[in-house]
């Protein structure tokens, strides 16, 4: 990696440092004052849903715009939006103000990574490129790791608005290193590209690849599928740790940061050993699916915390496969529109799994809902093994080079 690329990095780094900290703090303050899990889950699906439903549109967006503006613009306006909430929170009360603040800047994280999707195909190319992937995805899981202990000291400090006005100060620092990193470009860079006649075309071009192009269509029902779990994970984690098996606050701080130094690992082995991408795709998928069990076989502390940290740690190795995957099989000219719809798609299922858990985790209990969802991955995962058998070839094609 050369010197210069660092300072991305560093950025991408801050950038996850604050969103998770935002992310963090949403489920547990949730959890504390209405002691339900149900009510976690609708908290998730609240702040979950905005940030999926905007990826279409900012995928079209970054084929129009240069990405490195819209990455400075999703930093600042996320950190304007935290001194907002806050404000309106000083001014008119209410829990609520914290689900809009990250609800907010969930969309805004969106189109930052929307933009980091569509900007490092243009500045990293062949073999770079996937290790770039790697790169980046251990500078989101080193701030996810620091990310919750932090949220977690700073809540035992103050109360929660302070700690997003943290998190506001981090996203300006982020972009301070990002500036720094786009004054030492030595390449052109990006070009914008015109605006489409109608507002409509860039997403009938977007459903029109996900129709025709072989492999999409597979890769995005593997991804829903997986989602679900991660969707689950996400909704009852607090909710599971400190409700069901009665551990503290730190304690669930520590049960996000295992996730993600599992994470760092994964994507360590990923970045410097040249696993096939069916490796990849298949090892991930079924060790998630194993994960989501473990979780909600109800038993021991211990028993969830190690299915928690293979569902996350895995997640994103198979997120590196589904990446490169439509890489590869994306036209260039429309990367940014077709991936916004596919990530879309891609992640419904996870506000989707917020919604069941805040539906019936009161009825069923909270284990089972994780375990239907895990037993609805695992026949997504066997449907797509039946369909690939009557589009052969699909996977031959996302593993060329």
């Amino acid at each position: 990696m050369q010197a210069h690329h660092r300072f991305l990095f560093i950025s991408l780094l801050l950038t996850r440092l604050a969103d998770q900290i935002l992310l963090f703090i949403v489920p547990l303050v949730v959890f504390k004052v209405s002691g339900s899990a149900a009510w976690s889950g609708v908290a998730f699906f609240c702040e979950a849903l905005p940030r999926y439903a905007a990826f279409p549109i900012c995928g079209a967006l970054c084929d129009r715009v240069s990405p490195l503006k819209l990455i400075h613009l999703s930093q600042l306006y996320r950190a304007a939006l935290c001194v907002f909430g806050v404000g309106c929170f000083i001014a008119v009360g209410g829990l609520g103000w914290l689900i809009v603040i990250s609800a907010g800047a969930g969309v805004l994280t969106t189109q930052g990574f929307m933009a980091r999707e569509a900007m490092l195909p243009h500045y990293f190319q062949r073999d770079d490129y996937r290790k770039s992937l790697s790169y980046t995805q251990i500078a989101d899981q080193i701030g996810s790791v620091i990310g919750p202990l932090a949220a977690a000291s700073l809540l035992g400090l103050w109360a929660w608005e302070y700690v997003v006005l943290i998190a506001a100060v981090v996203f300006v620092v982020s972009d301070i290193a990002f500036a720094r990193w786009k004054k030492n470009l030595d390449i052109p860079h990006y070009a914008s590209r015109p605006r489409h006649a109608r507002w409509s075309e860039p997403y009938r071009i977007a459903f029109a690849h996900v129709i025709a192009i072989p492999g999409l269509l597979e890769m995005i029902l593997l991804a829903a599928g997986v989602n679900l779990v991660v969707g689950v994970t996400l909704a009852t984690s607090a909710a599971m740790l400190t409700g069901v098996y009665h551990q503290t606050a730190s304690l669930y701080a520590c049960l996000q940061v295992a996730g993600s130094v599992a994470t760092v690992i994964v994507l360590a082995v990923v970045a410097h050993i040249k696993l096939p991408a069916k490796v990849l795709g298949t090892m991930s998928y079924m060790l998630i699916v194993a994960g989501g069990v473990l979780m909600g076989w109800i038993s021991t502390p211990l028993i969830y915390t190690a299915g928690f940290v293979i569902v996350i740690g895995f997640d994103k190795m198979f997120s590196i496969f589904i990446r490169s995957a439509r890489q590869r099989l994306i036209p260039a000219a429309d990367f940014g529109k077709t991936v916004g719809l596919i990530v879309l798609l891609n992640n419904l299922t996870q506000p989707l799994a917020g919604l069941v858990v805040g539906s019936f985790a009161n009825h069923l209990g909270t284990g089972h809902v994780i375990l239907i969802l895990t037993f609805c991955m695992a026949l997504i995962g066997l449907g797509v093994v039946a369909l690939r058998g009557k589009r052969a070839g699909w996977m031959a094609t996302i593993e060329g080079e």
